[in-house]
């Protein structure tokens, strides 16, 4: 075969092969079931963001999303598995804000937060909510502030682990207010308000998925919430920063992210359907009798907060020096 006879061939098979690519690349998705892990057990704020969402993709797309709860680790274990997936679409994490905390605890994740995911829809946040034992002393924020000011230390406050919202909740209102707290933590936020109600623990940071509803029945007293706007589920209680500590913002966010490298039109796709179920009243109100609001945006918005976290709580813990007790 003679130099022009194979340049011919070669130029055939590639316009052979054109189609064939452009087909594949154009194939509709998705075209099979959707895995969408989630780091935690059951029941929690992170899963039942994904059964919500999980459901309407479901609807949306004409296939199974099914989710696969892995906990452990501070969702470690559930983002390790969702970094190290083919970057396709078709397995996803709904991650929650310690994806942002971990790294500023753990130097040696088994992923590069920055690098290994790829963002694609917020789906709600959930503020955190400071309480107080019934009964207690305390009402206001200043006055959380002038008992802690008063005995160094002695005041303790509960989370739901090392690196959870409802710690670094308390972590920052200790280094803004410039008092000193004891942190307590416990193997979930259940415990904790467990022994918030019965007057072992004078005052936590929980989410509000875990206090509304013993706020509600005015079993623990609301002090304020951690948004830098007030919750539009108590809109009576103040936020942090108008009670005396101005610049005061952390809450619980939930959002959807998965391996770097998943095709941008994919990524679209995934963020227009979950934007548009988070506009129906029917999300909005499954979200939000469960302490949760409906947030949406674009991809690069969720990008741009993670990156924003990442620097905040790595600050934090490098200036108050926080250890993972």
């Amino acid at each position: 075969m003679n130099r022009t006879t194979r340049q011919a061939t070669s130029l055939l098979a590639a316009l052979l092969a054109f189609p064939t690519a452009a087909a594949l690349a154009q194939t509709p998705y998705p075209t099979k079931p959707i895995r969408m892990l989630v780091g935690f057990a059951p029941g929690g704020g992170t899963d039942l963001t994904a059964r919500v969402i999980a459901q309407k993709l479901d609807e949306a797309f004409g296939q199974r999303v099914i989710v696969d709860n892995r906990p452990g680790a501070s969702q470690i274990i559930a983002s390790e598995l969702t970094a190290r997936a083919n970057p396709d679409g078709y397995t996803v994490l709904m991650s929650a804000a310690g994806l942002t905390i971990n790294p500023a605890f753990n130097s040696k994740l088994p992923f590069d937060t920055l690098k290994d995911f790829g963002a694609i829809a917020m789906a709600a946040r959930a503020p955190n909510v400071l309480v107080v034992t019934p009964g207690g002393a305390a009402r206001t924020v200043k006055d959380i502030i002038a008992l802690a000011k008063a005995k160094p230390g002695q005041l303790a406050y509960g989370s739901g682990g090392v690196g959870a919202p409802s710690h670094v909740s308390g972590a920052l209102f200790a280094s803004m207010a410039g008092v000193e707290l004891t942190h307590v933590p416990y193997k979930g936020t259940g415990p904790a308000m467990v022994d918030l109600l019965s007057g072992q623990l004078p005052i936590a940071f929980p989410d509000m998925t875990a206090a509304l509803a013993h706020i509600k029945s005015g079993r623990i007293p609301a002090i304020a919430v951690t948004t830098r706007d007030r919750s539009a589920l108590l809109p009576a209680v103040p936020t942090i920063a108008e009670s005396g500590l101005p610049g005061f913002e952390c809450s619980s966010w939930f959002g959807m992210i998965g391996p770097a490298g998943i095709p941008k039109p994919v990524v679209a796709k995934l963020n227009e359907t979950i934007n548009r179920a988070l506009k129906t009243p029917e999300v909005r109100d499954m979200l939000s009798t469960q302490g949760l609001a409906a947030v949406g945006g674009s991809a690069e918005e969720f990008a741009a907060t993670i990156s924003t976290e990442l620097v905040k709580w790595k600050k934090l813990v490098a200036s108050t020096g926080i250890k993972t007790e």
